[in-house]
């Protein structure tokens, strides 16, 4: 077992979490809890096997991925209190989720020969889909698409794994400088509440 699946696997637990508290809040029962962790935790990965049309998806080839939400539900369950104020432990987790997710997302699709930029966009599908998906299934609107800089992190990611792909540097080096761009930015993003500018009006007025 290498350290980029332990790292999936805790990326996976940090998901299903963050779902699983979403759908508590929203008072659903445990079989909605359990969907939503779901849908949080393996909905990236799934709609980027289904794009590119590969099989087996990702939670059906390795049910590590089943067992693991469903103790992220258990554990959610039994102690919810405790776990909702670790926010800063959760953040953690959720952006070495989205550092290991967006470097697989873009890896799976190298391999399945696509243009790079597509790979690229399959990491970051990989990455942010499953709270895409989480958010419209508890009617929020996602948080990528109103609040703080999370997809566009997960793009210079996996930018950043291109450069040093093509370059072929040792994969150790690969690995880190992708895990390090996206824990960076997004801790840069979080703590001086960076996000991308709105479209409020005319830019050079009326």
């Amino acid at each position: 077992m290498d350290a980029i699946y332990i790292l999936d696997i805790l990326g996976t637990f940090a998901f299903a979490i963050s779902g699983a508290l979403v759908a508590s809040r929203r008072n659903f029962d445990l079989f909605g809890v359990v969907i939503i962790a779901f849908a949080t935790a393996v909905g990236g990965g799934m709609t980027r096997d289904v794009l590119i049309d590969a099989h087996p998806i990702n939670w059906i080839g390795d049910l590590n991925y089943i067992w693991t939400i469903l103790v992220a539900v258990a554990c959610t369950y039994l102690f919810r209190s405790k776990i909702a104020p670790l926010s800063k432990t959760m953040f953690l987790f959720d952006t070495i989720g989205l550092g290991v997710f967006t470097l697989l997302g873009v890896q799976k699709g190298l391999n399945y020969d696509l243009h790079p930029f597509v790979a690229l966009v399959m990491g970051m599908v990989s990455s942010v889909m499953g709270g895409v998906i989480r958010d419209v299934l508890t009617n929020r609107v996602p948080l990528i698409f109103k609040k703080e800089i999370y997809a566009s992190a997960c793009l210079l990611g996996g930018m950043v794994y291109l450069a040093t792909y093509y370059f072929e540097l040792p994969y150790t080096i690969q690995f880190s400088a992708t895990m390090a761009t996206v824990i960076i930015i997004r801790i840069l993003a979080v703590k001086y509440k960076l996000q991308l500018p709105r479209i409020k009006d005319d830019v050079f007025g009326k």
